[in-house]
Protein backbone atom coordinates (compact mmCIF):
# COMPACT_ATOMS: atom_id res chain seq x y z
CA UNK A 1 0.00 0.00 0.00
CA UNK A 2 1.61 3.43 -1.02
CA UNK A 3 -0.38 6.58 0.68
CA UNK A 4 0.73 9.67 -1.31
CA UNK A 5 -0.87 13.05 0.65
CA UNK A 6 -2.20 15.96 -1.00
CA UNK A 7 -4.27 19.02 0.61
CA UNK A 8 -7.49 18.49 -1.37
CA UNK A 9 -9.38 15.76 -2.56
CA UNK A 10 -12.83 17.24 -3.54
CA UNK A 11 -12.31 16.36 -7.19
CA UNK A 12 -12.29 12.10 -8.55
CA UNK A 13 -9.29 12.88 -10.95
CA UNK A 14 -6.39 14.74 -9.28
CA UNK A 15 -2.64 15.28 -9.70
CA UNK A 16 0.06 14.48 -7.94
CA UNK A 17 2.68 17.20 -6.67
CA UNK A 18 6.01 17.09 -8.69
CA UNK A 19 7.81 15.42 -6.13
CA UNK A 20 5.04 12.75 -5.21
CA UNK A 21 4.69 12.27 -8.33
CA UNK A 22 8.87 11.38 -9.10
CA UNK A 23 8.64 9.10 -6.26
CA UNK A 24 5.27 7.52 -7.98
CA UNK A 25 6.78 7.46 -10.94
CA UNK A 26 10.70 7.32 -11.22
CA UNK A 27 11.27 5.51 -7.98
CA UNK A 28 8.19 3.07 -7.53
CA UNK A 29 8.04 2.41 -11.14
CA UNK A 30 4.49 2.52 -10.86
CA UNK A 31 1.97 2.68 -14.17
CA UNK A 32 -1.00 2.90 -15.84
CA UNK A 33 -4.23 1.57 -13.50
CA UNK A 34 -1.57 0.98 -10.50
CA UNK A 35 -3.43 1.24 -7.56
CA UNK A 36 -2.24 3.41 -4.98
CA UNK A 37 -3.69 5.56 -1.59
CA UNK A 38 -4.23 9.05 -1.13
CA UNK A 39 -5.23 11.49 1.96
CA UNK A 40 -6.06 14.72 2.59
CA UNK A 41 -4.66 14.49 6.56
CA UNK A 42 -8.10 15.20 7.43
CA UNK A 43 -9.23 11.87 7.50
CA UNK A 44 -10.14 10.95 4.29
CA UNK A 45 -8.50 7.89 2.75
CA UNK A 46 -9.02 7.51 -1.07
CA UNK A 47 -8.14 4.36 -2.98
CA UNK A 48 -6.75 5.17 -6.20
CA UNK A 49 -5.19 4.28 -9.83
CA UNK A 50 -2.89 5.91 -12.20
CA UNK A 51 -4.38 7.41 -15.44
CA UNK A 52 -1.06 9.22 -16.43
CA UNK A 53 1.86 7.99 -15.22
CA UNK A 54 3.77 11.12 -15.25
CA UNK A 55 7.16 12.29 -13.41
CA UNK A 56 6.10 15.95 -12.96
CA UNK A 57 2.14 15.93 -13.13
CA UNK A 58 1.25 11.90 -12.35
CA UNK A 59 -2.49 12.08 -12.58
CA UNK A 60 -5.07 9.40 -10.72
CA UNK A 61 -8.52 8.30 -10.26
CA UNK A 62 -10.17 8.05 -7.25
CA UNK A 63 -12.09 4.80 -7.06
CA UNK A 64 -13.14 4.62 -3.29
CA UNK A 65 -13.71 6.92 -0.33
CA UNK A 66 -13.35 6.29 3.52
CA UNK A 67 -14.05 9.09 5.70
CA UNK A 68 -12.92 9.20 9.39
CA UNK A 69 -10.76 6.43 8.38
CA UNK A 70 -9.30 4.98 11.47
CA UNK A 71 -10.53 8.05 13.87
CA UNK A 72 -8.91 7.88 17.25
CA UNK A 73 -11.41 7.82 20.65
CA UNK A 74 -9.55 10.30 22.32
CA UNK A 75 -7.57 13.09 21.49
CA UNK A 76 -3.73 14.05 22.71
CA UNK A 77 -1.91 17.08 22.72
CA UNK A 78 1.63 16.82 23.40
CA UNK A 79 3.55 20.23 24.76
CA UNK A 80 7.61 19.23 24.47
CA UNK A 81 10.55 21.62 24.77
CA UNK A 82 12.81 21.14 21.71
CA UNK A 83 15.98 19.58 21.92
CA UNK A 84 19.25 20.99 21.28
CA UNK A 85 19.96 18.62 19.23
CA UNK A 86 17.42 18.94 16.38
CA UNK A 87 17.87 15.52 15.10
CA UNK A 88 16.20 14.28 18.59
CA UNK A 89 13.42 15.85 18.71
CA UNK A 90 12.53 15.02 15.10
CA UNK A 91 12.92 11.50 16.31
CA UNK A 92 10.05 12.01 18.73
CA UNK A 93 8.29 13.93 16.16
CA UNK A 94 8.48 10.74 14.25
CA UNK A 95 7.93 8.09 16.45
CA UNK A 96 4.47 10.07 18.00
CA UNK A 97 3.04 10.33 14.49
CA UNK A 98 3.57 6.64 14.16
CA UNK A 99 2.38 6.11 17.16
CA UNK A 100 -0.57 8.53 16.70
CA UNK A 101 -1.03 11.96 18.32
CA UNK A 102 -3.03 14.79 17.57
CA UNK A 103 -1.40 18.19 18.32
CA UNK A 104 1.83 19.04 18.81
CA UNK A 105 3.10 22.08 20.07
CA UNK A 106 7.33 22.93 20.82
CA UNK A 107 7.30 24.95 24.13
CA UNK A 108 10.33 27.18 25.03
CA UNK A 109 11.32 27.20 28.97
CA UNK A 110 13.44 29.06 31.15
CA UNK A 111 16.24 26.16 30.78
CA UNK A 112 15.77 25.28 27.17
CA UNK A 113 19.03 25.22 24.87
CA UNK A 114 16.92 25.86 21.57
CA UNK A 115 14.72 28.79 21.42
CA UNK A 116 14.08 28.21 18.41
CA UNK A 117 12.45 25.50 15.74
CA UNK A 118 12.40 25.14 11.84
CA UNK A 119 8.08 24.60 11.33
CA UNK A 120 8.88 24.12 7.88
CA UNK A 121 11.29 21.41 8.52
CA UNK A 122 9.44 19.39 11.09
CA UNK A 123 6.34 19.44 9.11
CA UNK A 124 8.38 17.26 6.50
CA UNK A 125 9.00 14.64 8.94
CA UNK A 126 5.26 15.04 10.02
CA UNK A 127 3.99 14.33 6.59
CA UNK A 128 6.84 11.45 5.83
CA UNK A 129 5.59 9.20 9.25
CA UNK A 130 2.24 10.06 8.29
CA UNK A 131 2.45 8.57 5.06
CA UNK A 132 5.17 5.34 6.43
CA UNK A 133 2.21 4.69 9.29
CA UNK A 134 -0.33 4.92 6.40
CA UNK A 135 -3.08 7.12 8.82
CA UNK A 136 -5.39 10.13 7.23
CA UNK A 137 -4.67 12.57 9.99
CA UNK A 138 -1.75 14.84 9.91
CA UNK A 139 -1.08 15.85 13.75
CA UNK A 140 -1.29 19.73 14.07
CA UNK A 141 2.19 21.40 14.53
CA UNK A 142 2.13 24.43 15.86
CA UNK A 143 4.74 27.33 15.88
CA UNK A 144 7.26 27.31 19.05
CA UNK A 145 5.60 29.25 22.18
CA UNK A 146 6.87 30.50 25.19
CA UNK A 147 5.60 28.53 28.18
CA UNK A 148 4.16 31.35 30.05
CA UNK A 149 2.13 31.64 26.93
CA UNK A 150 0.74 28.50 26.29
CA UNK A 151 -0.16 27.30 29.83
CA UNK A 152 -2.92 30.37 29.70
CA UNK A 153 -4.42 28.93 26.19
CA UNK A 154 -7.64 26.92 27.59
CA UNK A 155 -8.19 23.77 27.35
CA UNK A 156 -11.35 21.31 27.78
CA UNK A 157 -10.30 18.48 29.14
CA UNK A 158 -6.78 16.71 31.25
CA UNK A 159 -3.90 18.62 31.52
CA UNK A 160 -0.86 17.32 33.16
CA UNK A 161 3.04 18.20 33.59
CA UNK A 162 5.67 15.76 33.65
CA UNK A 163 9.18 16.49 35.64
CA UNK A 164 12.12 14.86 37.55
CA UNK A 165 11.46 15.39 41.11
CA UNK A 166 8.57 15.93 44.01
CA UNK A 167 6.34 13.76 46.12
CA UNK A 168 2.77 14.82 44.82
CA UNK A 169 3.20 12.96 41.46
CA UNK A 170 0.98 10.39 40.33
CA UNK A 171 1.93 8.15 37.33
CA UNK A 172 0.19 9.06 34.64
CA UNK A 173 -1.83 5.79 33.47
CA UNK A 174 -3.08 6.51 36.93
CA UNK A 175 -4.30 9.89 36.95
CA UNK A 176 -5.18 10.13 33.40
CA UNK A 177 -8.87 9.18 32.16
CA UNK A 178 -9.25 7.09 28.70
CA UNK A 179 -11.52 8.88 26.09
CA UNK A 180 -10.64 12.28 27.46
CA UNK A 181 -9.12 14.77 25.89
CA UNK A 182 -5.42 15.45 27.38
CA UNK A 183 -2.57 17.67 27.18
CA UNK A 184 0.60 16.72 28.33
CA UNK A 185 3.96 19.15 28.87
CA UNK A 186 7.57 17.66 28.93
CA UNK A 187 10.26 20.02 29.43
CA UNK A 188 13.79 20.95 28.44
CA UNK A 189 16.88 19.18 29.36
CA UNK A 190 17.23 20.81 32.59
CA UNK A 191 13.40 19.87 33.34
CA UNK A 192 11.13 23.11 34.37
CA UNK A 193 12.24 25.60 36.93
CA UNK A 194 10.45 25.49 39.98
CA UNK A 195 9.12 29.04 39.44
CA UNK A 196 7.07 27.20 36.25
CA UNK A 197 6.60 24.41 38.19
CA UNK A 198 4.42 26.45 40.92
CA UNK A 199 2.59 28.61 37.88
CA UNK A 200 1.59 25.54 35.99
CA UNK A 201 0.02 24.42 38.73
CA UNK A 202 -1.87 27.29 39.12
CA UNK A 203 -3.48 26.57 35.59
CA UNK A 204 -4.15 23.74 36.41
CA UNK A 205 -1.83 21.46 35.41
CA UNK A 206 -1.60 18.60 37.36
CA UNK A 207 1.88 17.45 38.45
CA UNK A 208 2.82 13.30 36.92
CA UNK A 209 5.68 10.80 36.83
CA UNK A 210 6.16 8.86 33.97
CA UNK A 211 8.02 6.32 35.94
CA UNK A 212 11.26 5.61 38.12
CA UNK A 213 13.55 5.88 35.60
CA UNK A 214 15.08 9.42 34.52
CA UNK A 215 14.16 9.50 30.89
CA UNK A 216 15.17 12.24 28.14
CA UNK A 217 13.29 14.65 26.98
CA UNK A 218 12.01 13.20 23.51
CA UNK A 219 11.94 9.59 25.66
CA UNK A 220 10.10 11.44 28.48
CA UNK A 221 7.47 12.65 25.59
CA UNK A 222 7.43 9.35 23.93
CA UNK A 223 6.19 7.55 27.40
CA UNK A 224 3.29 9.74 27.54
CA UNK A 225 2.52 9.22 24.36
CA UNK A 226 2.72 5.42 24.50
CA UNK A 227 1.05 5.44 27.84
CA UNK A 228 -2.36 7.41 26.54
CA UNK A 229 -3.01 5.34 23.36
CA UNK A 230 -2.10 2.19 25.27
CA UNK A 231 -4.68 3.00 27.60
CA UNK A 232 -7.37 4.14 24.90
CA UNK A 233 -7.17 0.77 22.89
Amino acid sequence: MQLFYLNSLESDIQELPKEESNHCVKVLRMGVDDELYLTDGEGTMCRAKIILPDAKRCTVQIVERMLNYQKRNHYMHLAVAPTKNISRFEWFLEKAVEAGVDEITPIICEHSERTSVNLERLDKVVVAAMKQSLKAYKPRLNEAIKLQNFMNIPFQGQKYVAYCEGDDRKHLKEAYTPAVPVVVMIGPEGDFSKKEIEALAQCGYSPISLGQCRLRTETAALAACFHINFMNE
